[in-house]
């Protein structure tokens, strides 16, 4: 097994993870914890509508560690501007959230970045 199917593995069970990206101003690292989704086969970040820090650190610095369990993966963060992609992704991940909201809320303003291993 290689150390990517390893890391896929692990991402799939995992679904609280903790990333570390590098402050956009501050050129500092940041660590905080959130969920990683799953959506036509891919794994990706999002969370309800509206600005996030970690967000606006991916866009400036795409590179990011994701942290599971016993592994630490330097991934690329690609963030999702396209209004149909948007659409897509997020309308298979949005209706399995109770706590979620409008989907229309969600694609007009939820941050959304695949990550990309390897």
């Amino acid at each position: 097994m290689t150390a990517t199917d390893e890391a896929l593995r692990a991402l799939e069970r995992q679904r609280t993870v903790e990333i570390t990206t590098i402050g956009r101003r501050t050129g500092q690292p940041r660590r905080i914890e959130t969920w990683r989704y799953q959506a036509s086969g891919r794994f990706w970040l999002t969370g309800s509508p509206g600005s996030r820090d970690w967000y606006a650190n991916v866009l400036a610095h795409p590179e990011f560690t994701l942290h599971l369990n016993n592994q630490d993966l330097q991934v690329r963060g690609r963030p999702v501007t396209d209004s149909g992609e948007r659409a897509r992704v997020l309308g298979e991940i949005v209706p399995a959230l109770d706590w979620a909201g409008s989907l229309e809320s969600w694609i007009a303003g939820s941050p959304l970045v695949e990550i990309e291993l390897g």
